[in-house]
């Protein structure tokens, strides 16, 4: 189980479901950020840095097939800009040739795909919704493919129900190479210390941390390899989950998170 090659001809699937509710203009943690704009920080730089993955040479192979969707006070709905605005699952090549903007630091290039959001409700289950949706369509079209993998980002609990039987249902779909993943970045403005990769929900602070643990898929074991590379305490059992995260490390949860699919040899 999630084993199976990554091609061309049978790329992966990555769904970001991204909080832009009122409460996403509140600080991250200690950092200089806004909740909003660190995240659409951090999205840009996993969209980046996926596009350099999949780059030989002057081409960018469609390994990967990316959508980021927003949940606000605007509903549920595609969070590309510019070009890519309203697409709603779109290939790396694409991604990677339409950036809204690109900024210079220095001698290097930043693009820009995502722009910060943050107004009214967190209409979370709807996101995971359309997550099925989008998902739905894809195992349809690439039944062997490594199973899609969703990322939930958010501050808070859902405003327009319970997610938890919402999860449930996404996780249990599957390609023949097993389950959906379904990772859950609780970010915070608390001051607490953060937590990573649990296996138990001793601990977690308040019973929105304990909804997206119990929402979160268990580690395959590649991912725990990469964990351990990171010195994370991770188990057997432990989720993909992370409360109170900073900037740092919810770029590198994404990167143990996106990485476990290309470790073994990319084909044409």
């Amino acid at each position: 189980m999630y084993e199976a090659e990554i091609s061309r001809a049978n790329p992966c699937c990555i769904v970001i479901l991204v909080d832009q509710s009122g409460s996403m203009n509140d600080p991250w943690g200690t950092s200089q950020y806004r909740k909003a704009s660190g995240v659409a920080s951090v999205l840009n730089n996993l969209l980046r840095t996926l596009v350099i993955r999949c780059a030989k040479g002057p081409e960018i192979r469609d390994y990967f097939y990316v959508s980021v969707i927003g949940f606000g006070g605007h509903g549920v709905r595609p969070a590309f800009q510019g070009r890519l605005q309203g697409m709603t699952l779109v290939p790396i090549s694409m991604v990677g040739k339409n950036p809204v903007r690109v900024v210079t630091k220095g001698k290097t290039k930043y693009p820009i795909w995502v722009e910060p959001v943050a107004s009214g409700t967190t209409p979370m289950c709807g996101a995971l919704r359309m997550a099925i949706q989008i998902i739905t369509d894809w195992i349809q079209k690439h039944p062997n493919s490594y199973p899609p993998i969703v990322f939930n980002i958010t501050d808070g609990a859902a405003t327009d129900g319970d997610p938890q039987p919402i999860a449930e249902e996404l996780k249990s779909m599957r390609t023949t190479d097993g389950n959906v993943l379904l990772f859950n970045i609780h970010i915070s403005s608390a001051k607490a210390d953060p937590i990573v990769f649990p296996n138990t929900e001793r601990g977690l602070p308040n019973e929105f941390a304990v909804q997206l643990f119990r929402m979160a898929s268990i580690l395959p074991k590649k991912m725990v390899t990469l964990a351990k590379e990171y010195k994370y305490d991770v188990h057997k059992n432990s989720r993909g989950f992370v409360f109170n995260a900073d900037m740092a490390m919810v770029i590198k949860f994404f990167d143990i998170g996106t990485r476990a699919p290309m470790s073994g040899e990319l084909r044409e």
